[in-house]
């Protein structure tokens, strides 16, 4: 109608439809119910859907524009009346563009069972093949063996695994690569070529690496036991006395645990977790999971508790899950309520680094890389390593696909560094910790890469943090001719080989650089201090570099060779060696920075022993 059409477009307008339809439903909640049943649907949002679903006729939710309808068209399906258009009204709330990848998944797997016929099936798997999740995968997998989907499921596995536009990798491992080489079989045998030279295509590059391993085989509890006191008090047992009270823990588990229909279900009345054989360090992990109505559990990382699962619609709760509920300092509650109806799948996924953990709910950001505290001794950090548990809290509990991807790339400081001080200054996944550039600086395989992309490659990453005086450790490695510079003392602002330092980088072989100045070859301050040559391993190799800062002094290491040592405030008294003014020498504290040059470099393993000074100059210099 065009009463809908109206509302429909002021909706628009507003940020939260209750401003709408509230004032709607108090004017004519009781006397204008039919004219509430026409426009509500337009209007959505949760007092426009609770009007409805308290209303004997259901109906209007056929018609209701947002997505946050989706579950309460379910219960119509089972009526013949409504069924076929629930069908199609769920289908297209699955293309509303507010949905997120993780919820789609959820809800396309939810409709298969009510989908009649073949083609119904194949929309479902063709719609899963735009959703570019591990868990999408897997579940399409499965239809590779059903003679009348494969090629629609070979089809959709192509499009859920090849990378995303602008990206360089898509889904990678050896599970995957292993589905795909059975992709390339089925779709051999049709006139697929385009798709099937892109497939091999990604075959040829994708890397060699463990990517997601399953968890769980669907079967049996292989690779799972129970629980046996907490970390600290396991430390502290001999190993005989250890394997004794773990023989009896699990002859016990059967009574609280199963597995049924491909899920891991806890039916007992108790607090016995169920806890995994292998222990992990840095990580990511997806899992689906079901509570019942007022169920209680969570997820123990590195065997301490917790990100939060439970019912947020209970009497005592009014947050939801995914939060850090036992965190005393750091945040412990979700930042938004993600939670699906009790008794429906959720998904997580969970990143944990270092003593960070960051959690998706439903495709939702609900924990940001926040500190896991130690629940078992709060004066030491998290455990660096640990089994994961599920936990169990006398509420009934379903769990399935439960995957994890260990992230190798993570560095790890040497024992003797990490007694002298020294912290990561890249955690080998994502640019945490820095700022600037996060266009053409990408992580790849553990590396920091600058390359020559929207902004040519130039432009500069910096560390969050400023730093005054420290020693700085990273490898890095250069393409033939590359360029580059390590920021000392920067600002975000301006040239910091001028306003601050620039240490060069630099493929010191390259002819074009032939006649540089001496001060302008790698490893010098750039413009003031020149550094020896012949210490970078050949254009291709990873190279190790040392420096150290204290105030202007500068000493460089690079491959176990020094190549500079010197203080700037000496060699400066008669002026600089390029002749040029310098007003950074002035400024004694900045961030440290990576600036681009048009040029293809990589960095990794870059880890700062942080000897400043809170007293150290952060002022912009004087240059009168």
């Amino acid at each position: 109608t065009q009463l809908r059409k109206a509302f429909a477009k002021k909706v628009e307008e507003v940020e939260d439809p209750g401003e709408i339809s509230r004032p709607l439903i108090e004017t004519f909640g009781n006397s204008g119910r039919k004219l509430l049943e026409d426009i509500l649907p337009a209007i959505g949002g949760k007092d426009a859907l609770a009007y409805i679903k308290q209303a004997t006729n259901q109906e209007p939710l056929l018609s209701w524009q947002s997505w946050e309808a989706i579950y309460d068209l379910y219960p119509l399906l089972e009526e013949p009346t409504t069924k076929k258009q629930a069908y199609a009204s769920i289908m297209r709330l699955i293309r509303h563009p507010n949905i997120t990848e993780d919820q789609k998944v959820l809800q396309l797997r939810a409709l298969m069972p009510h989908a009649e016929s073949l083609d119904e099936r194949k929309e479902i798997i063709q719609q899963l093949g735009r959703a570019k999740t591990h868990t999408a995968f897997a579940f399409v997998a499965q239809f590779l063996e059903d003679s009348l989907l494969q090629v629609e499921a070979a089809s959709a596995l192509v499009g859920i695994a090849l990378p995303a536009t602008g990206e360089k990798y898509g889904l990678t491992g050896r599970g995957v690569k292993e589905t795909l080489m059975r992709v390339d079989t089925v779709l051999s045998m049709t006139d697929q070529d385009y798709t099937l030279a892109f497939l091999h295509q990604y075959l040829a590059d994708m890397p060699e690496d463990k990517g997601f391993v399953s968890m769980f085989n669907g079967k049996d509890l292989s690779g799972w036991k129970a629980l046996v006191a907490n970390p600290l008090v396991r430390d502290s047992l001999f190993g005989i006395e250890l394997q004794k009270l773990q023989r009896e823990a699990d002859a016990k588990l059967p009574q609280s645990w199963k597995v049924e229909d491909g899920q891991i279900m806890f039916f007992g009345d108790g607090y016995d977790n169920l806890v995994t054989e292998e222990t992990y360090r840095d990580f990511e992990m997806l899992v689906d999971w079901k509570i019942e109505k007022d169920g209680d559990s969570g997820l123990y990382l590195r065997g301490s508790p917790q990100v939060q699962i439970w019912d947020p619609d209970q009497d005592s709760i009014v947050i939801g899950s995914g939060g850090l509920f036992n965190n005393k300092i750091h945040e412990s509650l979700p930042l938004v309520t993600a939670d699906n109806p009790v008794g429906t799948w959720n998904t997580f996924r969970i990143v944990m680094i270092e003593d960070k953990v960051t959690v998706f709910l439903n495709g939702e950001l609900v924990t940001d890389n926040v500190v896991l505290e130690n629940y078992w001794d709060r004066t030491r950090p998290i455990f660096r390593d640990g089994q994961i548990e599920l936990q169990a809290h006398t509420t009934p509990l379903a769990f399935r696909d439960l995957y994890i991807r260990t992230l190798d790339e993570v560095p790890v400081l040497e024992q003797r560094e990490v007694l002298a001080g020294y912290q990561t200054l890249f955690n080998g996944v994502n640019l945490e910790g820095w700022i600037g550039n996060k266009v053409d600086y990408v992580v790849q395989d553990g590396a920091i890469v600058i390359q020559p992309g929207i902004s040519g490659g130039s432009g500069n990453l910096y560390t969050e943090k400023k730093y005054s005086d420290f020693i700085l450790k990273f490898d890095f490695k250069l393409s033939p001719g590359a360029n580059n510079g390590l920021g000392i003392h920067a600002p975000l602002e301006g040239d910091a080989a001028y306003l601050g330092k620039e240490l060069q980088i630099l493929d010191n072989t390259a002819e074009k650089y032939a006649k540089l100045k001496p001060y302008q070859y790698h490893g010098s301050v750039y413009g003031l201090l020149a550094a020896h040559r012949g210490a970078l391993n050949p254009v291709g190799e990873w190279n190790m570099q040392e420096v150290a800062v204290k105030g202007n002094r500068f000493t460089v290491i690079l491959n176990g060779q020094r190549i500079l040592h010197g203080d700037i405030d000496v060699v400066t008294r008669n002026g600089t060696a390029d002749g040029k003014d310098h007003p950074g020498i002035k400024r004694l504290k900045g961030h440290i920075g990576f600036l681009g040059h048009g040029s293809e470099v990589h960095f990794r393993n870059i880890r700062i022993w942080d000897q400043s000074k809170d007293d150290q100059q952060d002022q912009e210099p004087n240059t009168n």
